[in-house]
């Protein structure tokens, strides 16, 4: 496996070595590259992962109530259906 560490030495010591030009012009590149990329991004729309978790956390809550109430529609459904199957099995009423 790579060893980190010894890859932010070589990246230092080739920094190091680097002509004060180049090395202004890569730093100059970097920060301009930040600066498109967070203009970029901000016209996005786009959540923070705080949002994203709140949305998340939203949406079981309203898993779980919706499978309560299939729940509670499935028992209803079934006691309406045994009382119509009760007054179907009744003989009818003669006065």
């Amino acid at each position: 496996m790579i060893n980190a560490k010894k890859l932010e030495e070589i990246a230092k010591q080739i920094s190091d070595s680097m002509p004060p030009g180049v090395k202004q012009f890569a730093d100059d590149m970097e920060g301009k590259t930040k600066q498109i990329l967070q203009s970029k991004l901000a016209q996005l729309d786009l959540v923070t992962r705080e949002e994203f978790d709140v949305q998340t956390r939203v949406l079981m809550r309203t898993r779980e109530k919706l499978a309560d109430l299939e729940q509670i529609v499935a028992r209803l459904e079934a006691q309406q259906d045994s009382s119509e199957d009760k007054q179907l099995d009744s003989p009818p009423n003669q006065d």
